[in-house]
């Protein structure tokens, strides 16, 4: 062997074990990479989870406690006629000034919870969606328009609760 082979071939041992190196580094920079993922993949997956079970919780509280500010600004009403059956020698007149109050009461009440009447004056077109009609009925005014109420209806938020209850003008 001549003196160049020697180094040589002690080279060519070298670069085998640096590559073996370079892939044992690699391979363990992937690894620790693997495990940040994963480690990062797991949070994320237990905040989502963490987030859901929140969102759940607060509308169950929700439909829970809905009602309570309704339920609140009836208990004037509730006050105002137990109050008037604590006064059983009250005369006609204070009882009907008494039921009229409470009926304002009430009234301010559902108007606070966006619970509106539907009382439509004579004339008005008949409207399916927020009338029922009782009755065809012979009138002076134009045809399918609402000729008396029979009994109110109420919207809340927009939404039909109770169609108002009408008799409507027949065609002549």
């Amino acid at each position: 062997m001549t003196p160049d082979q020697a180094p040589q071939t002690q080279a060519d041992q070298a670069q085998p074990e640096a590559a073996a190196l370079s892939v044992e580094a690699q391979l363990a920079e992937l690894q620790a990479r693997h495990a940040e993922v994963s480690d990062a993949y797991l949070r994320a997956k237990a905040e989502t989870e963490n987030v859901r079970r929140r969102a759940e919780d607060e509308v169950s509280k929700a439909r829970k406690f809905a009602i309570e500010a309704f339920a609140e600004s009836l208990l004037p009403v509730m006050d105002s006629l137990q109050a008037a059956l604590a006064t059983p020698g009250a005369s006609s007149e204070q009882v009907l000034k008494g039921v009229a109050l409470t009926l304002e009461q009430l009234r301010q009440a559902l108007e606070r919870n966006k619970v509106v009447q539907i009382e439509p004056p004579a004339g008005t077109k008949f409207d399916p969606h927020q009338h029922q009609a009782i009755s065809m009925v012979p009138a002076d005014q134009e045809a399918n328009t609402v000729v008396s109420v029979l009994q109110k209806g109420y919207l809340i938020a927009d939404r039909v609760l109770r169609p108002a209850l009408v008799t409507v003008a027949a065609p002549k």
